[in-house]
């Protein structure tokens, strides 16, 4: 039943738009210890990599000729050199970026405005990166749900408890609890024309991994919105949907990539409303209901 939108050996050429750096970045929690010690070294110094030889790069990476090697096969490339071809069109972008890392000495108003062009960058890529066949499957999913829940913990939990509050206005039964347990034994209550939909940045966190596992064995449909195209939850879902942001210093707990979730779920949200029979009728409902709470 799971469906691979994305082959990790998808040639990075396949789309136009898809920058090299970020699709290192998706696909690195399923690359091997090595390989990924070679993905942080260019993901770290991709100017760097276009003056080094193959044999420089292992070195830097404390792996070996064959390990980078098939780390360029992982990514669709034809060896070294199409790799070096590849961050010869990009680097410059991603160095020259005005969504800087901070600096210890920055001012307030420096930090603010590093901060928001980090944001605004890691959104705008979002739009070229996403895979909007993989969005299209779930949005799909969620059009005849019977019911809804969402699992989540961590800094993923506040948008788990936000998207449900937002289907339910336009007629969705959808729910999120915070608690782990709770999460876990509502999913064991799901059944066939449910849909369980898992929040997660790593894709690697043991309690949301438990819960879809739990809602996969009912029977249920079961989506997941995250970071990387390789984890333990791309492998038991149903559908998924990968959209992230390489992460600065001082963000911690992946922020940023919290940011373009939230606009993802909020494209779906919008889709629903396009889509489902009754949904202008909800928010019309919805809104009459919120405005008897404001002055």
């Amino acid at each position: 039943m799971i469906e691979n939108e994305a082959s990790t050996t998808t040639p990075v050429g396949s789309s136009s738009k898809r920058a090299l750096l970020e699709e290192i970045r998706m696909r690195s929690a399923g690359l091997s210890p090595a390989e990924q010690r070679v993905s942080r070294q260019v993901l770290s110094h991709p100017e760097d990599v276009l003056e080094l030889s193959v044999t420089e790069l292992a070195a830097r990476s404390d792996t070996s000729v064959g390990t980078v090697m098939r780390f360029c096969a992982r990514l669709g490339l034809r060896g070294y050199q199409d790799l070096k071809l590849n961050l010869a069109r990009t680097a410059s972008s991603v160095t020259d970026s005005p969504a800087a890392e901070v600096d210890a000495d920055d001012t307030v108003d420096v930090v603010l405005a590093k901060v928001l062009a980090g944001s605004a960058t890691a959104i705008s890529h979002a739009s070229d990166l996403i895979d909007t066949t993989a969005l299209a499957a779930i949005v799909d999913s969620l059009v005849p749900a019977r019911r809804v829940i969402f699992a989540a913990v961590g800094t993923s939990a506040p948008l788990a408890a936000d998207i449900p509050y937002r289907l339910t206005t336009i007629g969705i039964d959808a729910t999120f609890t915070p608690d782990p347990l709770v999460q876990h034994v509502t999913a064991r209550m799901l059944g066939p024309g449910d849909v369980c939909f898992a929040i997660s940045h790593t894709g690697s966190t043991q309690e949301t991994l438990a819960v879809m596992r739990t809602a996969a064995q009912t029977g249920a449909t079961t989506l997941a919105l995250t970071s990387f195209t390789s984890s333990p939850l791309t492998d038991i879902v149903d559908h998924r949907l990968v959209a992230g942001s390489r992460e600065t210093s001082y963000r911690i707990e992946s922020m940023t990539s919290r940011l373009v979730h939230l606009a993802v779920l909020d494209a779906i949200h919008v889709a629903l409303i396009l889509r489902r029979d009754g949904s202008h009728e909800a928010l019309a409902a919805s809104g009459d209901i919120i405005t008897e709470h404001r002055i």
